[in-house]
């Protein structure tokens, strides 16, 4: 066999070893950065104020559960108050908050607040939750002015087998406040193997 076939097979031998290693780099730097991503991730609310929570400002009436649901958003059928009249202003101080890591079998809970700072009754006319592994307990579904509902969103890590994953899990809540008629409160958990 001539020199220019042999160089040529050696170059054929070694381009081969080089393909899949190239292939590995890639979908590791792939990985990479959408592991960094998703670490970095934190949803913003349309309204996220310091708000101090006093706790003989929560209120406690009939409440809300939610639940996870499919149905989407339903903004038609929240009673919004007239538009030259007072309005309520929902205020959420904390709207996401990491577990950290937790067990493939622990249920974990946290407390968000929802605040109406504004001049009228703040609604909530539904909530929902992203996934069945997440539930929420509102205490209140009217707010007064100056008043507040407690949010207690609670995470079952074992309703799915989410072992070896970061997961984010939120609660929906439509109200009536007219520059904020949804709302959100997000929660996120490294689950272990």
């Amino acid at each position: 066999m001539n020199t220019r076939k042999k160089r040529q097979k050696r170059r054929n031998r070694q381009r081969r070893r080089q393909q899949p290693l190239t292939l590995v780099l890639m979908v590791f730097g792939g990985l990479l950065l959408i592991v960094g991503g998703l670490l970095a991730w934190k949803p913003t609310a349309a309204r996220q104020e310091p708000v101090q929570v006093d706790p003989e400002d929560i209120v406690y009436d009939e409440g809300l559960y939610a639940v996870h649901e499919m149905d989407g958003a339903q903004l038609d059928q929240i009673p919004f108050l007239p538009e030259d009249g007072p309005q309520p202003h929902l205020v959420i101080p904390e709207d996401f908050y990491n577990f950290s890591a937790i067990s493939p079998t622990a249920v974990v809970q946290h407390d968000f607040y929802l605040v109406n700072t504004g001049e009228a009754p703040l609604t909530i006319t539904r909530a929902y939750t992203t996934c069945g592994c997440t539930t929420a307990t509102i205490s209140a579904t009217v707010i007064p002015p100056g008043k507040a509902a407690l949010v207690t969103v609670v995470f079952d890590a074992g309703y799915h087998d989410v072992r070896g994953q970061v997961v984010r899990r939120g609660v929906i809540i439509e109200n009536n406040d007219p520059e904020q008629p949804q709302a959100e409160v997000w929660i996120q958990a490294a689950v272990t193997r």
